[in-house]
């Protein structure tokens, strides 16, 4: 079942616009009769166009006129059904005529215009805001446009429930034709409907589905590679290939099982399945290293004994953690976060069982296949030594079972002979320390000031394809008309006293506090209030009067028509009233915040009457206000429920502290280095964040418990072995994992691209806590006196 509905799954589930929405339904209905863009509580159906002229000039020229001209023909005679609905049937309407682009009016050859004044033009003898119509505009000392880069035509349709599919056919069909518009000579054209946004979304759902294919086939090569041995029958390719079955078995079981229980699939969920790859094949790295590990004379349940002694108690630990971290994603705010937790929770754990049960038997198998001697393809037996006189190619493809004399166990790995004969005694000499101290506080200082420079907040048209045309016409609408924002409204959500002078001027003065604001235009500003007053002076009417006052409204009103949509009269009082305010200079998600943050505040000091501000855009404009929330919620109740797991794990309360301590760290690192990589903080890298505990809980338990379980004296000397028995195995998960996520560095999606950035981000900084900074803090701050202990308890679990 899927569901990417954009304001169901990407806004807070109780955002306090829904509720403001919800008011402004009940109290101020739509007027189908009477259309009126900045009244309405929703989008509505509407499609729209930003013409430029194609070298950047004035697009009020003669010949780019023309072109929009015809353009405009070319739409306004769109049909459907049959040809027997157009653009004239199913347009908004008011005082019984569509609802036009006067702009185009005020621009026609004979309509005698001489001067355009902006933002405000009167037409018809009658205000028409031109702020959201001309983009770019460049006007002279009195305020009459010279020039302009862009102009806007927008065409609104009805909402009636029996003219929707028309209307839907009718936006298709405006869509074909401007996909199939090859362009004027003299002007370029971006268009957008109300449907655009969501009908991407749905388009690309399943355009992860490539990618994973090219991932997946990656992964069997990287794993192939990494478990590929010389000798024929110490060979693991075929561990390898089932280990990676494994996790594609488990990623399909548990979606399966979320699909079938109802959970819906969200575009965010189709990340999980490159996350889950390297989870599992680090866990068939932890498992195959510790059998690596194992005396090969021993009997098969005894090697898969001993390995699962040291490895199972790993992948519980990580895996454990990992399902918690998710379990607690389920109480986000957001759904799109909700479902990705739960489809990739499920995931992880099958993961976890196919990786003790279908990948332990394989391995079982394999086992036996190597204690009897046998070749790793053809499964027959081959001597350990070659026969005197045998050619090198024999030796080569028929020969096998060495091992190391000394130990009982495989041959070491050269990788593993690295961190055991070169990186693990080099990392333990005092004055290699020293440097990853000073190493670790300059990492400290770079995240420190990346956190200070995060952005927060999700561009929708993000959610599309990068050459999709919502993309264009939003890149269109932010570089030419973010001049003039959103048309705001004020809601006195209470029964008021109008006609109370008193109580006038206080309310007044609440609503010239919202002029005074820096994103607000003082001097755009609709009131019907301030107009009923005016009328008032001009009628020479006493408005102080409470009969007078209402005696007079319907008059007033039925000059206005509009404005009857601003007032709730019942029972001869007016329950709830609204006016407008315009903003100003809103460019990016950050105004946006600042703006959503100082309206809300005005509203909430005005002492005269409760106050609620309102516009449709403040339904996605709430996630703001609870992503830092969230996070550092998730963050702090995650990063607890580590601690306490550590401590009930890994027998040592220190290493506990130190692994849980290495959470807090790579998270200012990742956040830190979001910011210095252009990511920002939201929805979706809220999701990542969740992960990114998760993986900085897998490398630096993995350390800890080797740390802690060795059986070596001194601390330095349990490093080096924790090192020896688990850095490549860690080295390998690492790669694995950013190889499975490299791929969605190439995709035409930020959601996918976000993703990568922020994993890989994940995986070389938890890499480098794993591998040299926690193995340092191990080794200077942890006490190996009380040995046969620590040994006792690691022997226990």
């Amino acid at each position: 079942m899927e569901d990417n509905d954009l304001e169901r799954q990407f806004t807070p589930r109780k955002g306090p616009s829904k509720v403001a929405r919800d008011f402004v339904k009940e109290n101020f209905p739509h007027n189908d009769s009477m259309y009126s863009e900045e009244r309405h509580y929703s989008k509505g159906n509407f499609a729209s166009v930003i013409a430029l002229s194609v070298n950047n000039a004035n697009i009020l020229t003669d010949e780019s006129l023309e072109d929009i001209f015809k353009l405009n023909d070319e739409i306004l005679n769109i049909t459907v059904d049959r040809g027997q609905l157009g653009f004239s049937q199913l347009c908004a309407k008011a005082y019984g005529r569509c609802v036009v682009n006067d702009i185009l009016e005020i621009l026609r050859p004979n309509a005698n215009t001489t001067d355009i004044s902006y933002p405000i033009h009167i037409h018809r003898s009658r205000p028409v805001f031109l702020g959201s119509v001309l983009g770019g505009v460049t006007a002279d000392v009195n305020g009459s446009v010279t020039s302009a880069r862009a102009l806007r035509l927008t065409y609104f349709l009805e909402e009636r429930e029996d003219v929707n599919e028309v209307a839907k056919l009718w936006l298709r069909s405006f869509k074909k034709l401007l996909l199939a518009e090859t362009g004027s000579k003299h002007i370029q054209v971006s268009y957008y409907t109300s449907k655009s946004k969501q009908e991407e979304i749905e388009k690309h759902t399943t355009d992860g589905f490539p990618l994973f294919l090219i991932t997946y086939a990656l992964a069997v090569t990287f794993s192939v590679i990494s478990c590929l041995r010389l000798d024929n029958v110490r060979n693991k390719v075929w561990v390898a290939v089932i280990g990676v079955l494994s996790t594609g078995l488990a990623v399909v079981s548990s979606f399966g099982l979320m699909l079938y229980i109802g959970v819906p699939f969200v575009i965010t969920v189709a990340n999980s399945p490159f996350l889950i790859l390297g989870i599992g094949l680090n866990n068939m790295c932890i498992m195959v290293a510790n059998w690596q590990n194992t005396n090969v004379k021993d009997t098969v349940p005894t090697r898969m004994a001993h390995s699962y002694k040291e490895a199972a108690m790993s992948i519980t630990i990580t895996s454990l953690t990992d399902v918690l971290k998710f379990i607690i994603g389920v109480t986000s705010d957001f759904p799109s976060v909700q479902s990705f937790c739960l489809y990739t929770s499920a995931s992880i754990i099958f993961c976890y069982i196919y990786t003790i049960t279908f990948f332990g038997a394989f391995l079982a198998l394999n086992g036996k296949r190597e204690a009897g001697n046998r070749h790793w393809l053809t499964c027959m037996k081959v001597p350990s030594e070659g026969p005197e006189g045998c050619s090198g190619m024999y030796s080569v493809c028929c020969v096998g079972g060495d091992y190391d004399r000394q130990t009982g166990t495989e041959k070491v790995q050269p990788a593993s002979n690295f961190f055991k004969n070169y990186y693990g005694p080099a990392l333990v000499k005092p004055w290699v320390k020293g440097v990853m101290i000073v190493l670790y506080a300059a990492y400290l200082a770079a995240s420190v000031y990346g956190c200070l420079h995060v952005q927060q907040g999700i561009e929708l048209y993000d959610l599309a394809e990068d050459n999709s045309h919502v993309v264009a016409y939003h890149n269109k609408d932010r570089q030419y008309f973010s001049d003039y924002g959103p048309n705001i409204m004020v809601v006195v959500t209470k029964e008021f006293p109008y006609w109370d002078k008193t109580k006038r001027s206080q309310l007044q003065s609440c609503m010239d506090d919202f002029k005074k604001l820096p994103f607000v235009d003082e001097d755009l500003y609709t009131s019907w209030l301030d107009l009923y007053l005016f009328y008032g002076k001009k009628t020479h009417l006493n408005l102080d009067d409470k009969d007078v006052f209402l005696r007079n409204l319907s008059s007033f009103l039925d000059l206005a028509p509009y404005l009857k949509q601003d007032l709730k009269i019942r029972e001869g009082a007016i329950h709830s009233s609204r006016s407008f305010i315009q903003s100003i200079h809103i460019a990016n998600a950050s105004m946006e915040i600042e703006m959503l943050k100082g309206l809300k505040s005005t509203a909430r000091r005005c002492t005269a009457a409760p106050l609620l501000v309102y516009h449709q855009a403040f339904i996605f404009y709430d996630q703001y206000a609870v992503i830092i929330s969230s996070t550092i919620k998730n963050v702090g109740v995650i990063t607890a429920v580590m601690l306490v797991v550590s401590l009930l794990l890994i027998p040592n309360p220190l290493c506990s502290l130190w692994v849980t301590y290495s959470i807090s760290s790579v998270i200012v690192g990742v956040t830190g280095f979001m910011a210095l990589w252009d990511v920002t903080l939201d929805s979706i890298s809220m999701i990542i964040f969740t992960v990114c505990i998760g993986f900085t809980v897998d490398f630096s338990a993995h350390v800890a418990y080797a740390f802690v379980s060795s059986k070596k004296p001194s601390a330095d000397e349990k490093m080096v072995d924790a090192l020896f028995c688990l850095g490549y195995p860690i080295l390998q998960g690492a790669l694995s994992t950013i190889l499975g996520v490299a791929v969605l560095s190439t995709s035409a999606f930020h959601i996918f691209r976000t993703f990568f950035k922020v994993i890989f981000l994940v995986m070389v900084i938890g890499l480098v806590h794993g591998l040299a900074f926690i193995p340092v803090f191990l080794t200077l701050f942890t006490c190996s006196s009380d040995k046969k202990k620590t040994v006792l308890n690691a022997s226990k679990l």
